[in-house]
């Protein structure tokens, strides 16, 4: 994939569930992940089961290079998983790919997650010191594998043995042969909510835009801590085990989730307009025009604009399909760079002061290039806004946020950071400003990207540790 010239956190995963006794669920759910396929693009995988048994398919690609007629007719019943990988623990490789399906004890299981265990090592240790074999290495795959061998004789126990131990960010979607399971952490750090399909189907999703693709109806969230066991009877909480604070993860409300998803009942791209709209007061700029760098900051850019009182127009245009290739570039495309992804819109641009909109800069490879190519166009001032605060630590939590020394602004002061990029003057979105604008001042938040202070102890160094040599 196209990544050397992407500015962006990694994306996370994606997971889907459904239950549907008249439906063809693998197909439902091949379209559920398409509207996932933002959250990652690494892998993808269905598993479905008719009450007997549970098959599955999965490769490498995205979800349009990895499913097709041929093998997703074999996918037959009544009750599917689906998963749509970004590597955050474990490489990107096919042993690594969701759902991992395993035989245990209580009969066939599936498990996709999204999210990132903190302690995932301590636990894989305490796995291979009971003999579990482990081919890959992720902390999905010690996820399951704690399940399937853990304590209790039912999967209600199982479960709650396994919220006990796993510490860190986890959203999951469990298949047995005739119950789907829907788990989200005690934190609530990533989104998942239920939908209702028809008279007698059910769905569970990463983000609510899945839901709208297959004409489900949105119901309602999971709740941090909740363990929801779905069958065609229909869905019921069987325990409920939330944290003391809920810690949701700032990024979802900034980039991640798509504007069209819902979080709290509010779609993302009015609360991200509101952050533009914070951004304007907070750091107003001399300039004739408003543009964003497309698509994630156009929210912010809009309201920007309309909290300014500045034009809003658009400065560039984005090759939509490139960052979507597996197909690397050759040294003569590589020193074309951000070229390859944005087009710059003269007429827009020549001889105007020019505010640009970023939702983000986390190493500041893609931000300089793109002040470049505004004044080439003919921009005669170029004001960078950023409608998040300064990202100084990574994150550990499922998402893939860079490295301490890949951050620009834990190496380098915003003047630095200005000066590095080429612009003639640089501000961000401070952490109030974000929370007050993202819900109002409700603050229950993870802001560890921001600040450094995780809701949990940090066990992990990077998402390689369990590799195999």
């Amino acid at each position: 994939m196209l990544q050397d010239h992407d500015d962006k956190p990694a994306h996370e995963c994606g997971v889907f569930g459904i239950v549907a006794t008249d439906a063809d669920v693998a197909r439902l759910t091949f379209f559920g992940l398409y509207a996932l396929q933002h959250r990652g693009q690494e892998s993808a995988g269905i598993a479905v089961a008719n009450g007997r048994t549970i098959r599955s398919h999965k490769a490498m690609g995205l979800v349009s290079q990895v499913f097709n007629e041929e093998n997703l007719r074999p996918l037959t019943g009544h009750l599917a998983i689906g998963h749509t990988r970004y590597s955050t623990t474990g490489s990107s490789r096919l042993e690594n790919a969701q759902p991992f399906v395993v035989e245990s004890v209580l009969g066939p299981l599936a498990v996709g997650h999204n999210g990132n265990l903190t302690n995932a090592a301590t636990l894989r240790q305490e796995l291979l010191t009971r003999g579990v074999g482990l081919t890959g290495s992720s902390d999905s795959e010690v996820i399951t594998q704690m399940l399937a061998g853990g304590e209790g004789r039912t999967w209600e126990e199982k479960f709650k043995v396994f919220m006990v131990r796993a510490q860190g960010a986890y959203c999951l979607t469990v298949l047995t042969r005739d119950a789907l399971f829907a788990v989200r952490d005690p934190l609530g750090l990533h989104p998942m909510c239920l939908g209702r399909l028809g008279e007698r189907g059910w769905v569970v999703a990463s983000e609510s835009c899945a839901l709208g693709t297959i004409g489900a109806s949105f119901e309602r969230e999971i709740e941090p801590g909740e363990i929801l066991m779905i069958t065609t009877e229909g869905p019921r909480t069987i325990a409920h085990m939330p944290a003391h604070k809920p810690a949701e993860c700032l990024f979802e409300y900034i980039y991640f989730a798509r504007p069209d998803s819902l979080l709290h009942g509010k779609a993302l791209h009015a609360v991200r307009v509101a952050q533009g709209r914070e951004l304007a007061r907070e750091a107003p700029a001399e300039a004739d025009v408003v543009i964003p760098v497309p698509d994630s900051a156009t929210p912010a850019a809009i309201g920007y604009a309309q909290a300014s009182g500045l034009p809003y127009s658009e400065g560039l245009i984005k090759n939509r399909y490139i960052g979507r290739t597996f197909i690397q570039p050759d040294d003569q495309l590589r020193q074309v760079g951000i070229a390859l992804k944005f087009n710059a819109l003269t007429d827009n641009l020549a001889g105007k002061r020019v505010v640009m909109i970023d939702d983000s800069i986390v190493r500041g490879n893609t931000s300089g290039p793109i002040v470049r190519l505004l004044r080439e166009a003919g921009a005669s001032e170029v004001h960078v806004r950023v409608s998040s605060p300064p990202i100084r630590h990574p994150c550990f939590l499922g998402v893939d946020m860079a490295t301490y020394p890949e951050l620009i602004a834990h190496r380098l002061t915003i003047p630095q950071i200005c000066e590095h990029l080429g612009a003639d003057s640089l501000a961000y979105l401070s952490l109030e400003g974000l929370i007050n604008a993202s819900r109002h001042g409700d603050d229950t938040f993870c802001r560890g990207c921001f600040t450094g202070k995780y809701p949990v102890d940090i066990e992990l160094v990077n998402k390689e540790i369990f590799e195999l040599r």
